[in-house]
């Protein structure tokens, strides 16, 4: 089995711990601020917590319908989690599944950066293009940021 992987990295004026409880609230925020690309993701099974399943619909920006994850790790002592994508079209019928590990690391400026590294498990010898990894890479990183502006914008709740 073959692998391909994307970096990305995102630095961040707000503390790791707001991060990743702004992160932790992805499945919310998201259709929320990127509609376009997450039309809904719904809890089909779990409370929240590892073991956790949530089914995306994606939006029509995005040239999939529909992806199936599960939550592996969650630990707020070291600001990670960790997902796997195991189902839908959006293993694009070449992959077994995409795992998404995720760290943010705390930075000595009272900020932090926000890194995810997204592993695509491939069934055979074809990986995804470096076109679909660049798209998949901007759409993470412009993902962040509205985010990051969506608890700008609440700091109530975060």
């Amino acid at each position: 089995m073959t692998t391909a992987s994307i970096e990305v990295e995102v630095t961040s004026s707000f503390p790791a711990e707001t991060v990743f409880k702004v992160f932790n609230n992805f499945h919310t925020i998201a259709p929320k601020v990127n509609p376009q690309v997450f039309k809904s993701i719904e809890t089909i099974e779990g409370d929240g917590g590892v073991g956790t399943i949530r089914l995306f619909t994606f939006g029509d920006d995005v040239p999939f319908k529909s992806g199936k994850f599960k939550q592996d790790v969650i630990d707020a002592s070291t600001f990670t989690y960790n997902y796997t994508f195991f189902e839908g079209d959006n293993l694009m019928g070449i992959l077994d599944s995409i795992n998404h590990h995720v760290k943010i690391v705390p930075s000595a400026d009272g900020g932090c950066v926000f890194k995810q590294t997204v592993v695509y498990n491939c069934k055979g010898d074809e990986k995804p293009s470096a076109e679909v990894l660049n798209f998949e890479k901007e759409l993470y990183e412009k993902t962040y940021k509205a985010i990051e502006a969506y608890a700008v914008g609440h700091p109530e709740s975060y």
